[in-house]
């Protein structure tokens, strides 16, 4: 897989650009001076953008505008910007597209092209709202790689182009699409090269993805038949970038003292992108540039009677108008009427009354109806998940600790799912600290998508994790199944998690019986899950985010549900594959079928983490350094393991303990499944090495070194154990032969 992989890179990159910032400390300037141009070519360039760093908030602002085969153009970096706008916080560039070819000189299919694009971290995300993953091709699996995630589709075609039609994307008429995460900063596209065009180059000669504007998109079967869609404005899509001012909350930018606030005009708001940063807009009523002192001006409503009517005497007022009636005329029922009474007044007061009283009622009724539908569709999606089903279970099978809740209550729960309760983020959704009624402190998790096998047996699926009952496992207390995607109830485990442990303070001690008694019962909890539930369980993202830990570090293993139930049909194909980088079984990319021994490979990599004190993935390492796993089987491989492990506990006590932990970590980390143990074996000899650790050899006889080894029997060893027999005891009780 790596030298697949790195194969793609070296053949497929073009071109790597990125939009790169100026120092951000620099002093930030009042507003564009004299002399500073506000425009290059059709494109406006308003402030906080400038063509000089003197003309721009900061350097993440300043363009470039020259002159492309007599055209003149606006560059970001490498990056062609084609519009801002200001007020939406938006800047539209051009990137490049994908391609995968069959090259007939070759009789092969090459990457002629593997777009990789960067954004400066501290001013601009890819908007998820604007954008999307567009894979197009009859024959075609490509990804987009990002910071945490792998996004991508498969397409193919199940009749003729001929007989395919424009303008709809479907992932079996030659196209697909898949959402873009949020806070997307960098991404890298690539192919599986097990779909290719082959065998069918002369109908559809390539395959393409590219991450672009939405809107920008519309598919034509032509795309598939010739090159046009590559060919078109120089292989270029537009893309939406969201950018922000500064990495920083609106709060804390206002009492910053060290970088100016650059909400400048009076009548501006600030707005806080949990994704971005902070960012100006003018307030309601006002329009203009909020950057600039006295950038927002006052919109005269009165100027404009269709989007702000007035059937009187308009007055434009600051941020806002008045509507007043001309004198002699009274506003009744929200109409200027004259002033007098009249035969015809009564009947035409009269019918207005009753008017607004058939309009009351029929906006009651209208109420009273969308709440008896929203009330069906709770039972739809209640039945749909399996709630009945469910419900017969739990009354048939008494003391089952698992609670049915309801949407209002997890809301009431979470404060309406207000961010400020967000305490974890994933690729299947967010989880949200809530307190219940009881006063009972719990973790929601509200997951994004379902699949509709996944909607029929939820239910009972959701009793068989609920029987779940592990020491190191995170219990389940319930689940919501009148909203769409149903919502899991955890216990809260408050003291972080292991990657905050192992890499949020450098400096803090952990002893290796602690490393490995973390690891012990983080095996013991996967083990658990596959051997011992019925059926067994696929955790399907084992990393150290998701491993919590208790006060005295003991192990809660979180994040599993309904979707890591294992598959009765083990030919199941699933087109998508979602993990995170650094931790993803290279089988389970290559196959895109997850197993055991997928949950096996992760948790090797969590071995090494705990070893070595280094993140599983490093965007700003070496390139043969960014992958921890990668770096640790070249080490292994050089007998240079010592070059890699925590200097915290590489010492000559250790050291053998170490190359213990090591050899089992390789194991774990084998290219091929069916060469790792099982998670269950992991356990075994981790287990066996924390007894070997915790045992007083020195002062111990042979008896109770016995008794504590089991079939491993070493009553013949002497009650002074030396240097050599103490190697030979201890590769004894982790079941490995002395001579190996």
């Amino acid at each position: 897989m790596e030298k697949k992989f790195s194969r793609l890179l070296l053949l497929g990159l073009r071109a790597v650009w990125a939009l790169s910032a100026a120092a951000a400390d620099a002093d930030v300037p009042a507003a564009k001076g004299p002399g500073c141009s506000t425009r290059c070519g059709d494109i406006d360039v308003a402030y906080p953008y400038g063509l000089d760093p003197q003309c721009a908030i900061h350097g993440g602002f300043v363009l470039n505008c020259t002159t492309v085969d007599r055209t003149t153009k606006l560059f970001h970096g490498g990056l062609e910007v084609i519009k801002i706008s200001v007020p939406d916080g938006k800047t539209w560039v051009k990137t490049w597209i994908s391609r995968q070819c069959y090259d007939q000189t070759t009789n092969g299919t090459l990457l002629y092209d593997n777009a990789e694009v960067w954004l400066d971290a501290n001013t601009y995300v890819f908007s998820a709202e604007d954008n999307k993953v567009i894979v197009v091709g009859c024959n075609s699996l490509a990804y987009m790689w990002s910071e945490s995630y792998i996004i991508g589709c498969s397409s193919t075609c199940d009749k003729d182009i001929a007989d395919l039609k424009n303008g709809s994307c479907s992932a079996r008429a030659g196209c697909c699409q898949a959402d873009l995460p949020k806070g997307v900063r960098y991404y890298h596209s690539f192919f599986n090269d097990g779909y290719n065009t082959s065998q069918i180059w002369r109908e559809t000669p390539c395959n393409y993805i590219a991450v672009m504007e939405t809107k920008a998109f519309n598919f034509s079967t032509t795309y598939l038949s010739s090159t046009v869609f590559y060919d078109t404005d120089n292989s270029m899509k537009p893309v939406v970038l969201e950018w922000m001012i500064a990495r920083n909350t609106c709060e804390v930018a206002r009492t910053n003292k060290v970088t100016p606030y650059a909400c400048r005009s009076n009548n501006s708001d600030c707005v806080t992108a949990n994704e971005v940063g902070y960012r100006c807009r003018c307030s309601s009523g006002y329009k203009g540039n909020p950057y600039i002192v006295g950038g927002c001006t006052d919109i005269d409503e009165c100027r404009d009677n269709v989007t702000y009517p007035c059937d009187g005497i308009c007055k434009n007022i600051s941020g806002n108008y008045t509507c007043d009636c001309p004198p002699g005329k009274n506003r009744i029922n929200g109409l200027c009427l004259k002033n007098q009474k009249s035969v015809w007044m009564a009947p035409v007061v009269g019918g207005s009354v009753g008017l607004v009283i058939l309009m009351i009622v029929i906006t009651c009724a209208y109420l009273i109806l969308e709440r008896r539908k929203l009330h069906r569709i709770k039972q739809k999606y209640f039945r749909q998940h399996g709630g009945l089903l469910l419900f017969e279970e739990m009354r048939s099978q008494q003391g089952v600790a698992f609670k049915i809740f309801s949407e209002e209550e997890l809301q009431q729960a979470t404060h309406r799912f207000d961010e400020q309760q967000v305490i974890g983020h994933g690729g299947h959704g967010k989880v949200y600290k809530g307190v219940l009624k009881t006063d009972v402190e719990v973790a929601v998790k509200r997951c994004m998508t379902i699949d509709e096998q996944q909607k029929k047996e939820f239910g009972k699926e959701m009793l068989i994790l609920s029987q779940i009952n592990h020491k190191n496992i995170v219990k389940i207390l319930g689940c919501c199944l009148e909203v769409e995607v149903p919502m899991l109830v955890y216990e809260f485990i408050p003291n972080g998690t292991l990657f905050d442990l192992i890499h949020g303070n450098r400096g803090r001690y952990i002893s290796l019986g602690t490393r490995l008694r973390i690891a012990y019962e983080s095996a013991e909890a996967l083990a658990y899950l596959h051997s011992c539930a019925s059926p067994p369980i696929l955790h399907g993202d084992v990393k150290s985010t998701n491993i919590l830990l208790d006060g005295d570090y003991s192990v809660k293993v979180s994040d599993f549900g309904a979707s890591i139930l294992a598959p009765s049909d083990k030919s199941q194909f699933v087109t998508l594959v979602q993990g995170t980088c650094g931790y993803l079984d290279p089988e389970y990319m290559q196959t895109c079928q997850l197993t055991d021994k997928s949950d096996v490979y992760s948790f090797g990599v969590v071995l090494l983490e705990l070893l070595t004190r280094k993140k599983a993935f490093n965007l700003e390492g070496r390139e043969h350094e960014k992958s921890l796993s990668m770096r640790f089987l070249s080490v292994m491989k050089e007998n240079k393991l010592e070059d890699i492990l925590d200097d915290q506990i590489k010492n000559n006590e250790n050291v053998e303990y170490l190359e213990e932990i090591a050899e089992l970590a390789r194991q774990c980390l084998d290219m091929s499944g069916v060469n790792r143990p099982l998670m269950k074996e992991v356990a075994d000899k981790l287990e066996r090495l924390m007894k070997v650790m915790q045992h007083p050899w020195a002062h111990e006889n042979p008896e109770e070194l016995d008794n504590l080894l089991g079939e491993h029997s070493m009553s013949r060893i002497s009650s002074v154990v030396t240097t050599e027999a103490f190697s030979i005891a201890k590769k004894a009780a982790m079941g490995l032969e002395s001579g190996r």
